[in-house]
């Protein structure tokens, strides 16, 4: 079990367990963090993540309370779960992208314009080098919808934009949970990046794939699907010209 997973987990079971009732508010974070064994920045994110799908909810200068857990509250919360551990249907959505956004890329290195290239740069930097989830999600946003603007093809950015909001969620959930998540979704982008800003169409179009395949495999996981029936291999299986590619142009932690 991933560390901020097992965060999640024990908060549940006090709620469950009725240690929490609702209303209640949260012990300090460096009290509860010692008293479940957990790191502060574990507790952090998982609070995050409960917050997102509504059991808990921070109050700006008054600390995090568990919510009334109200049913109709909670439908939303019941239907997000569902879409990520009991649903499939969003891999579809993965699947087009996976299709469709490495070929952006490899159009956007023979296509973006140089001024458009800094921009993407300029976007990344801004990050800065520890960004949080929420900053990093909305630069992910940010930078899939210039890099298809970029393919310079206005059919294909547009069907793109239009796969955003059907991924959204699972792109959130997995920010929060996902331990590294963060820090290797900007690495890719950078990647990205560095083959368009080099004229290199293959690379971009290979890491591109790597990018979207990375979060397409981890939802399988939550779904429970057949490993068969999985994403395409990752870099370490790749074949033919993309492991050329990606040999070439891999960071280390790949």
């Amino acid at each position: 079990m991933r560390v901020t997973d097992e965060a999640i987990d024990r908060i549940k079971q006090m709620i469950v367990s009725g240690e929490l009732q609702p209303g209640d508010r949260l012990p300090r974070e460096a009290d509860l963090a010692a008293r479940l064994g957990l790191s502060r920045n574990s507790l952090r994110e998982a609070v995050k993540a409960l917050a997102l799908i509504r059991i808990l909810e921070v109050r700006q200068g008054d600390g995090t309370f568990v919510t009334s857990l109200d049913p109709a509250l909670l439908m939303e919360t019941m239907g997000f779960v569902l879409d990520l551990h009991q649903d499939a249907s969003v891999l579809e959505f993965f699947e087009v992208r996976r299709i469709l956004e490495p070929a952006a890329a490899a159009r956007a290195a023979l296509r973006m314009p140089d001024e458009d290239v800094i921009a993407l740069r300029k976007l990344l930097d801004d990050l800065g080098e520890e960004p949080s989830a929420d900053d990093q999600l909305a630069c992910d946003v940010e930078f899939h919808r210039l890099l298809a603007i970029g393919s310079g093809n206005r059919a294909l950015a547009s069907i793109i934009e239009s796969l955003r909001q059907p991924t959204y969620r699972a792109r959130i959930w997995r920010g929060l949970t996902q331990t590294g998540a963060v820090a290797r979704s900007v690495a890719e982008h950078r990647s990205i990046l560095d083959a368009i800003a080099a004229r290199e169409p293959e690379v971009a179009r290979a890491w591109a794939t790597v990018h979207i395949a990375g979060v397409e495999r981890w939802i399988q996981d939550a779904v429970n699907l057949d490993a068969g029936e999985a994403a395409p291999p990752g870099p370490r299986t790749a074949s033919g010209e993309s492991a050329r590619v990606l040999n070439r142009s891999t960071p280390a932690e790949y």
